[in-house]
């Protein structure tokens, strides 16, 4: 069960996964991309979360960065039947994809990229719409099932009309996204003000992929790509340089030494790490995982981390 048989027993709030930030944005020589291998090399080398952001493009739904015209991955049903092809060869692994609705478009939208992927009937429906952390099956009884899919949705979705994409602040909450803070703290940023007993009792994603501000934009720009942007109009991108370090074991900035954080204030690490360029660190990302799993990573990883995301921060 997602690499450890010791998993399997344990309630899906109970586990730490790796999260790819913006999966499918893996374009060679595009500021914005955020990892470096496709989805298949992804979740072969153990990343059991996919982060993604959604748009209307041409009256379908396509995965794009910030705004279409900056970079498009293609459409979601596209992306979609290639993790469903994976599941189908993975019996024995569990998925998170955290999906946003960045043109918020209403929710019945989803339906028809995740049933023609063939993703749809993987995926989990839970028996209530908001879930605490004891309300969670174990991973082996989402295998039983054969629902072993949870799909959460920002903003727009309703449980009612689709009961199976999940409000993300129903079940879990997140640190600072785009985070430029090297300290990464581990306060609840979204939702906001949601009480400290909720947050204790819910699941929730660490934001730890380092950005800095590029650019200086005049002219106007869509509601969507600003909200990536810092406050002086630049836009954040990934800090390339420094993600070895960023996803560290240990040591200042480093992933190892947020979750010691995170543990520190709410008493338990995070079931979720949403990283950049997971692969920066030759698997780091991975043993801290297991570390917070209470487990010891033995498998070797991913190899030459960031050399094109490298070879085009030099040639800026």
């Amino acid at each position: 069960c997602n690499l450890y048989s010791e998993l399997c027993s344990r309630k899906f709030s109970n586990i730490t996964t790796v999260v790819a930030h913006n999966s499918p944005f893996t374009r060679p020589h595009n500021a914005l991309s955020n990892q470096d291998q496709p989805v298949i090399t992804q979740l072969n080398d153990g990343i059991r979360g996919l982060e993604f952001a959604t748009h209307l493009f041409l009256d379908e739904l396509h995965l794009c960065h910030s705004d279409c015209l900056l970079l498009n991955a293609g459409p979601l049903e596209a992306y979609l039947r290639t993790v469903a092809r994976w599941l189908l060869t993975h019996p024995d692994e569990v998925l998170t994809l955290i999906l946003t609705n960045d043109d918020r478009v209403p929710p019945t939208a989803y339906t028809a990229p995740f049933n023609h992927s063939g993703l749809l009937p993987y995926i989990y429906v839970p028996h209530k719409p908001t879930m605490d952390l004891s309300d969670w099956p174990t991973l082996s009884e989402m295998i039983r099932r054969n629902q072993r899919v949870v799909v959460t949705l920002d903003y727009g979705a309703n449980t009612t009309e689709v009961p199976w994409l999940l409000d993300e602040w129903s079940i879990r909450w997140q640190t600072p996204f785009s985070p430029a803070d090297p300290s990464f703290p581990c306060t609840v940023h979204r939702p906001p003000s949601q009480p400290s007993s909720i947050s204790r009792n819910r699941m929730y994603m660490a934001n730890h992929n380092l950005n800095i501000p590029i650019f200086n934009f005049r002219a106007p720009l869509s509601a969507s790509l600003t909200k990536h942007m810092a406050t002086d109009s630049s836009i954040l991108v990934p800090a390339y340089s420094l993600f070895e370090q960023v996803n560290a074991v240990d040591g200042n900035m480093s992933l190892g030494q947020a979750v010691q954080g995170c543990e520190k204030m709410w008493g338990r690490p995070p079931n979720g790490l949403l990283v950049d360029y997971y692969e920066a660190g030759g698997g780091s990302v991975f043993e801290v995982a297991a570390k917070a799993n209470g487990l010891v990573y033995k498998k070797s990883c991913c190899g030459g981390g960031l050399r094109k995301a490298m070879m085009m921060e030099g040639g800026r």
